[in-house]
């Protein structure tokens, strides 16, 4: 299973475009509110109603994924219950992807260290002990981090190829008439 998080002010378009791309795959995907309510509100105050809260989960994860946006990243971050489950799922190698700002979650938690890591350009200060890259996506090993909004559907991609494969994720690519 993979889980999506959404707290108030995430980037709706870097959240559901990885939803989209990874159900186009056959990717089983939830997503997920940490805000102990369905409906959650984007950066953008487009509501948004959440497949299960939280305390739902149960299943385990294969990946993890986080979206940007402010405030949603901080409101990630604060979350205690994600951040044992991200502190979890680091130490059993599960995947954990992040892109735009929320990479810095990872960072933050000291799970960077010594990995190739991205994030949204003036947040590198975040990635600690990190070795920064400019990369649209970068995979280190469990982690896969992305730039922002413009590189939602790279992120998407990437995570189709490492789920199932990359001529699947060529494949969704050609049908959505993104050139890679």
């Amino acid at each position: 299973m993979v889980y999506l998080f959404m707290a108030d002010g995430f980037e709706e378009v870097e959240g559901l475009t990885v939803v989209d791309i990874l159900r186009r795959a056959g990717v089983e995907i939830q997503t997920v509110s940490i805000m102990g309510r369905q409906q959650v509100l984007s950066s953008h105050n487009v509501k948004i109603m959440a497949d299960i809260l939280f305390e739902e989960i149960n299943k385990p994860a294969e990946m993890l994924i986080l979206p940007g946006g402010i405030p949603g990243t901080p409101n990630l971050n604060a979350h205690e219950g994600l951040d044992q489950l991200i502190r979890e799922s680091a130490n059993q190698n599960v995947y954990l992807a992040a892109i735009c700002a929320a990479p810095t979650v990872y960072g933050k938690k000291g799970l960077l260290q010594g990995k190739k890591a991205t994030c949204y350009p003036g947040m590198e200060k975040d990635l600690l002990g990190a070795e920064v890259l400019y990369n649209p996506v970068v995979v280190d090993g469990n982690f896969i981090t992305s730039r922002g909004l413009g590189t939602a559907i790279d992120f998407g991609l990437k995570l189709v190829e490492i789920l199932k494969d990359k001529s699947l994720a060529d494949s969704i690519a050609e049908k959505i008439v993104y050139t890679r």
